[in-house]
């Protein structure tokens, strides 16, 4: 009876602590969240898919980016003159939203859609067609399965804003997160000066570029170029400002219709920024329709214009120039036009159009970014590769963007060093950046963790047991079982005339 009842409680005691230790230490339900951001760009238009834990830390989702899908076609504001097709020209990457996101979540995940400056440039030159594409985008998003929370055009500085968020949640300002599985980034992040301070944001598009950082010093002048924000428990005060009309795109336009005013009425124009036997043909009337060259257009008596690449690199430059007014400043100091720039601060990281042409161009070093004059260098030899040799050596690429990357690389150099003043001393503090981690750099991920503080945080999946209740349940089992089996020990170890005795 003994041996029974002795075999009976260690079994149970084994069985307790194998069932607890089981219960308490198995995976915890994943408790994860969704969001969906479209960013509706001048050119095209990408959608991103992100995820976040349901609990969030110091009141701002931990978000990170699982999904991204290019639309096919132009940006919305392309289809001004068809304006019933901008929605469901999102239709393809919608349906790729829903295969990623599961079913059960389709209806709690947000989706947001923010039109940058081709739908602003839209607005200003015909709004009823600016608000018929959003009324078509938003038909198409209602009708997805997704929470619809709003399509809008935002504001350059929201632009600039959320492109500022973005590089300095990837790289680990706010929460000094490293990613230490990127190597080449952690080498880049280590040659930072401190992890503890940020990084400015420097974006440029096809119709805007923006400057956003910290200033050292705060100014009460230009107060319109401030922002606030609170991330992560801080508050950060921010110098923003978006430059309409200044995207790669918009900038080669306005060169475009200065030199032909400059031009002897002839309806033939030697470029200096394109490629030598490059020849391109554009309607005069396509030329100086949008708001960004409206103001300088005049009568012609033709109305194309034959275009011949020249590859002067040099000369590029001094006509890039004649685009930054730098003569009237009325701050203490001013980038051009007459705004206001605080004096440049820390690091910059660089991304959008400033990584894809340099990455082009293979100026995008991570390792130890290229000094200045050898980014000049390079680019002027670019510039002054024939046509045919080019067209040759990069034959996959699109003639229309391969035939742009002279007067888009001049273009870079010009807005940072004439526009934004960059020299050869701070030049190295630019990283340009296409990617950190899974995450690409652009405005929609600080738009997303900005969105994150309005979705109400949910209490953590727990385990059963609270920690002190386990460890005393582990601890009970255990001294049962240790004291069955002394028991047991005691009872066949002692001496043969005791057991004879008991017998």
């Amino acid at each position: 009876k003994i041996l029974l009842i002795l075999g009976f409680l260690s079994t149970l005691a084994v069985i307790a602590l194998i069932a607890v230790a089981v219960t308490q230490n198995k995976p915890l339900p994943r408790n994860i969240k969704y969001g969906i951001v479209l960013d509706a760009g001048s050119s095209h238009t990408n959608l991103y898919v992100y995820e976040w834990p349901a609990e969030k830390e110091n009141d701002t989702g931990v978000v990170q980016q699982v999904e991204v899908c290019k639309v096919e076609g132009p940006g919305i504001s392309g289809y001004s003159h068809a304006t019933e097709k901008a929605g469901p020209s999102l239709a393809q990457c919608l349906r790729q939203a829903e295969e990623v996101i599961p079913s059960r979540q389709h209806q709690e995940t947000p989706v947001y859609l923010g039109a940058t400056a081709g739908m602003r440039l839209l607005s200003l030159e015909n709004k009823s067609s600016a608000d018929k594409v959003l009324s078509s985008v938003e038909k198409t998003l209602r009708s997805a399965p997704f929470n619809f929370q709003g399509a809008r055009i935002i504001s350059g500085q929201e632009e600039g804003a959320y492109g500022w968020i973005t590089i300095n949640y990837l790289l680990g300002s706010f929460k000094q997160v490293l990613y230490q599985q990127q190597s080449g980034w952690t080498k880049l992040l280590h040659s930072l000066k401190s992890i503890s301070e940020t990084s400015g944001a420097l974006d440029l598009g096809g119709a805007s570029t923006q400057i956003t950082f910290v200033p050292n010093e705060l100014s009460s002048e230009s107060p319109e170029n401030l922002l606030y924000f609170r991330l992560y428990g801080k508050d950060y005060r921010v110098y923003t400002h978006s430059f309409l009309c200044y995207g790669k795109d918009q900038a080669l336009q306005q060169k475009l219709a200065r030199d032909l005013q400059a031009s002897t009425s002839n309806s033939s124009l030697l470029d200096s920024c394109f490629h030598q036997g490059y020849q391109r043909t554009i309607n005069i009337s396509d030329l100086f329709k949008n708001p960004c060259t409206s103001a300088k257009k005049k009568q012609f008596p033709f109305s194309q214009l034959y275009i011949q690449g020249e590859g002067d690199y040099q000369k590029c430059r001094r006509n890039i120039q004649k685009l930054f007014n730098k003569t009237n400043c009325p701050y203490s100091s001013c980038s051009f036009n007459g705004i206001y720039l605080p004096p440049l601060q820390g690091d910059f990281g660089a991304f959008s159009a400033f990584y894809f042409v340099m990455n082009f161009l293979n100026l995008t070093s991570e390792q130890s970014p290229i000094a200045l004059d050898k980014v000049a260098s390079a680019i002027e030899s670019f510039c002054a590769r024939p046509w045919h040799e080019v067209k040759t050596a990069y034959h996959q690429i699109k003639e229309k963007y391969l035939s742009e990357y002279c007067f888009s690389g001049a273009y870079i150099l010009s807005l940072l060093e004439n526009g934004y003043e960059f020299t050869e001393k701070n030049w190295q503090r630019i990283h340009f950046l296409g990617k950190i981690g899974s995450s690409d750099a652009g405005w929609t991920l600080g738009y997303m963790l900005n969105l994150t503080n309005m979705i109400p945080a949910e209490e953590p999946a727990m385990p059963p047991l609270s920690h002190g209740s386990y460890v005393g349940l582990m601890v009970l089992c255990s001294l049962v079982l240790v004291s069955v089996l002394l028991f047991a020990w005691l009872l066949f170890h002692k001496p043969k005339c005791l057991q004879k005795g008991i017998v």
